[in-house]
């Protein structure tokens, strides 16, 4: 498998890289030269194999030539949350280790607010599109200048570097998420890689390919990375909006894209004339993963681009991984796949393999090991004996040995002595069209220990008052036994949903447990 810089030699002129809403284009011939650039400044800063560089920045033209810079050097990369304060940056700086932190001048206000007093690893700040820093504040160079007078020829020592990207921090301080350095050459990739080439997703030097989400996150940037290995074309969404990317997959012809199930929502939820006006028939291949698709929302999918969609289950972790296309899903609706990469178990609390149709932890074996940056106890907690791996979430497989997720451990509710999934009830209630967005969680009851609630927000359009919560609720018990349905419903006017599609539903929750320090972190 090729990298930038073989296409920098064979197709120089051929966009690399394309920003949705400005049109601003990278050519290969540009990101080969720019990553070049930065991998000698890198080096001459003293960073060697296995070293650490932070990013912290939007969706913007240089974020892959930055990556592609510490990949071509062997060093490691954490993209950091670009939408974290100055001290859960701080944090992350810190906790990973990194020698040098790149950002730009549109994050300049949390950057220029760190304080250097924590991240005392750092040699070198450098900010992008223009400097903007604060007395006291860490001293940053402009990234320009850094680079400008570096070679734009590889450097000598080229070899494989990786991410180390930190976990979206749901239920406490983020953790890094670390595997060994490919012992590989550079025009050479694991499994997991050559499967997006090879297998259904049919990746090619001809394909363009829509990121509509937040390139921090480890779907966007390992997907890209791969696009830029066989020289297509990456477009990349300043920010999602649900009609915006219809336009753009309309616009730059995207062959393939990579989509959460919440913006599957979002853009059926569309009016109708805006949602149909846009021409998709472009569109080779959308892949979905990052949470569970609620099966109406997938159907209604399938429906409407046809059977080009693809789910797999896998997490940064690396422990292994599930696919499934258009065709099986249908077979096995609400399924996320058979095992592609590693060996499948469902065990219990003792680590015992259960058979078909029991419900589980959800276990990978054979597929690599990782670890818990700093976290030694975190990282055995997501252990079992025989290397078998998990993610946390629970679920069970049928007699064909497709896995259906039935839940986050951590999310589960246990009401009375019976456990109750949330997802199950989220599913059912986001096909009322008056729900934009919805948390299910359980809340302190005297009685039965736990109680269901739901926290609503509403769709355009409809009246937050008891009226459509007693709609609401009638509408649940008419899908899903009565047990399960929400006691009650609150509303909100937003849910604390990052661009990525993860939900914040620990800080709902924490609110009536009686917990007021919760944060995003």
């Amino acid at each position: 498998m090729a990298h930038p810089g073989v296409h920098a030699r064979t197709r120089p002129d051929h966009p690399a890289i394309i920003m949705a809403g400005s049109g601003e284009t990278l050519t290969y011939r540009e990101l080969d030269e720019r990553s070049n650039q930065l991998a000698h400044a890198l080096g001459a800063q003293g960073l060697r194999r296995g070293g650490h560089v932070a990013m912290f920045m939007e969706n913007q033209i240089r974020y892959m030539e930055i990556v592609w810079a510490c990949f071509r050097s062997g060093l490691y990369i954490t993209a950091i949350n670009s939408y974290l304060t100055a001290e859960e940056v701080a944090y992350i700086i810190d906790d990973c280790d990194a020698e040098v932190v790149i950002s730009s001048r549109a994050k300049a206000e949390q950057a220029a607010a760190i304080n250097p007093a924590i991240t005392p690893k750092v040699q070198r700040w450098l900010m992008a599109d223009g400097v903007v820093s604060d007395p006291g504040g860490p001293e940053w160079e402009s990234y320009e200048d850094a680079t400008a007078s570096q070679p734009s020829v590889p450097i000598d020592d080229q070899s494989m570097g990786f991410y180390m990207l930190y976990s979206s921090g749901t239920t406490g301080r983020p953790k890094g998420i670390k595997r060994l350095l490919p012992d590989l050459p550079l025009d050479e990739q694991d499994p997991r890689t050559i499967q997006m080439v090879d297998g259904p997703y049919a990746y090619n030097e001809d394909m363009v390919y829509l990121s509509p989400a937040p390139m921090y996150h480890a779907a966007p940037l390992a997907f890209s990375n791969v696009v830029q290995r066989v020289g297509g074309t990456l477009v990349i969404m300043e920010k999602f909006d649900a009609a915006g990317s219809l336009a753009a997959i309309e616009k730059y012809q995207a062959t393939h894209a990579q989509f959460v199930p919440t913006m599957f929502v979002r853009m059926l939820k569309l009016d109708k004339e805006e949602r149909l006006r846009h021409d998709v028939s472009s569109l080779q291949v959308a892949i979905h993963a990052a949470a569970p698709c609620p099966v109406d929302v997938k159907h209604a999918m399938i429906e409407w681009w046809g059977p080009i969609i693809f789910e797999y289950y896998a997490g940064t972790e690396g422990v292994g991984s599930t696919l499934i296309d258009s065709h099986e899903w249908l077979e096995h609706p609400g399924s996320v796949g058979q095992a592609r990469l590693g060996v499948l178990h469902i065990c219990d609390d003792e680590g015992n393999d259960l058979p078909a149709g029991q419900i589980g932890g959800v276990y990978f074996s054979g597929s690599g090991d990782f670890e818990y940056h700093k976290s030694p106890e975190k990282t055995a907690d997501a252990m079992l004996d025989g290397g078998r791996g998990t993610l946390g979430d629970i679920g069970y497989v049928d007699d064909e040995g497709y896995l259906y997720l039935t839940d986050r451990k951590a999310h589960m509710i246990i009401s009375g002595g019976v456990n109750i999934y949330p997802q199950e009830i989220e599913d059912a209630m986001i096909a009322h069209p008056a729900i934009m967005d919805i948390a299910v969680f359980g809340v302190p009851d005297a009685e039965m220990g736990e109680q269901v609630k739901a926290v609503v927000q509403p769709a355009d359009g409809y009246v937050a008052d008891d009226a459509l919560a007693r709609e609401l609720i009638a509408f649940t018990r008419e899908h899903i036994a009565h047990y399960k349905c929400p006691r009650s419903i609150d509303f909100e006017a937003e849910l604390p949903r990052l661009p990525t599609g993860k939900l914040y539903k620990r800080l709902l929750r924490d609110r009536y447990w009686g917990k007021t320090d919760s944060t995003i972190v």
